[in-house]
């Protein structure tokens, strides 16, 4: 009893807090709004409760449920992908030349993943196209973890000014990192209960807390931004009208 009050309650505390960071930013007046994060959390949001209208209707070992949440997980991944892609886009936006090397890579890396998982798939045909889907899934998920970590280190390399981003990136690397570790621990002991329970507890403790930092990310900013333009504007304004009186 005790575990499925816990469950439900990161289950729609989470909604609850993707919900509100979406109203947030759409009502927002910030000039450069995270669209794209905005965009992947109405993914998370969908993908939940499709999941758990799915799960009361037709329970959890139904052909049903397992189609939905494999078909969705497939799709959460390949948002992934494009938010950290966009996310080095926007790293990038004053370089295009080192915009266009990254561009380079991560065509490269999404071209790679789609050709090793098709090897993959040649050799195990019999099994169609549900392994492809699951190899193609796990592949794209560590590449979207390698690729955040770079982007990490290409902002602190580049020693970026955009707090924002900063957060937001560290935000994906608290969603990837901790789960990628306890899934490939579920895979080495061949989905020992231990190791399902930990992968379980992972993803939600670090969905959790990516939501928390994200949501730290956008409102922080967005005060920091207005502190800014009060204390300058001001001072802007006097000088411009001082500069126009000696005109005169």
């Amino acid at each position: 009893m005790y575990n499925a009050i816990v469950s439900y309650g990161f289950q729609y505390g989470c909604y609850l807090i993707e919900a509100g960071l979406i109203i947030f930013l759409a009502r927002s007046s910030q000039r450069r709004r995270p669209i794209s994060a905005a965009v992947y959390l109405a993914c998370m949001l969908a993908t939940g409760v499709a999941r758990t209208y799915i799960l009361h209707r037709y329970g959890v070992g139904s052909t049903q449920y397992s189609d939905v949440y494999f078909a969705t997980d497939f799709l959460l991944i390949i948002g992934a992908f494009i938010l950290v892609c966009l996310f080095f886009r926007r790293a990038c936006l004053h370089e295009e030349k080192m915009w266009r090397q990254v561009r380079l890579l991560l065509t490269f890396i999404c071209v790679l993943v789609l050709g090793t998982s098709g090897l993959f798939f040649s050799y195990n045909y019999g099994h169609l196209l549900a392994n492809f889907i699951v190899e193609f899934r796990q592949n794209l998920y560590f590449a979207c973890l390698v690729l955040n970590t770079l982007l990490y280190l290409l902002l602190q390399q580049i020693d970026s000014a955009d707090d924002q981003l900063g957060l937001l990136v560290c935000g994906v690397g608290i969603q990837f990192a901790l789960p990628a570790a306890t899934s490939a621990l579920e895979r080495l002991t061949a989905g020992a209960p231990f190791a399902q329970s930990l992968n379980s507890l992972s993803n939600r403790f670090c969905t959790l807390g990516m939501l928390l930092v994200w949501t730290y990310a956008v409102v922080h900013v967005k005060e920091k931004a207005i502190q800014v333009t009060r204390r300058k504007i001001p001072a802007w304004a006097e000088v411009t009208a001082d500069l126009n009186v000696q005109r005169r």
